[in-house]
């Protein structure tokens, strides 16, 4: 199982990004893939969490303003993050995490940096 992420980069306050989370698994049917982030010194906080088409968690923090989706295709499954009306405050390291068959799998991170 590979999980990578990519879309990080520096903006300015208002501004907008599109993370995306690519996981190549295997499997036959979805799994829960959830977006966590970590300002350093810090603990990781979950930012939006896709469970299902139904079951969808947002951070108080980020509520209105960031929206995870989901984009499934044949042994590639991609979760993105809109990312709108960035905060200096949103600045941190956003890490992908997905579950399958009761394990976890987790990319490398990409760094967001939002500036006043």
């Amino acid at each position: 199982v590979q999980v990578v992420e990519s879309g990080g980069g520096s903006v300015q306050a208002g501004g907008s990004l599109r993370l995306s989370c690519v996981a190549s698994v295997y499997i036959f049917g979805s799994f829960p893939m959830c977006w966590f982030r970590r300002v350093p010194g810090q603990q990781r906080e979950p930012v939006a969490d896709w469970r299902s088409t139904r079951n969808i968690y947002y951070a108080n923090s980020v509520k209105g303003r960031f929206t995870i989706s989901r984009d499934d295709v044949k042994n590639t499954n991609t979760a993105y993050l809109q990312m709108n009306g960035l905060k200096p405050e949103d600045t941190a390291t956003y890490n992908c995490r997905i579950q399958v068959g009761g394990r976890e799998y987790w990319g490398q991170g990409t760094q967001v940096t939002v500036s006043s």
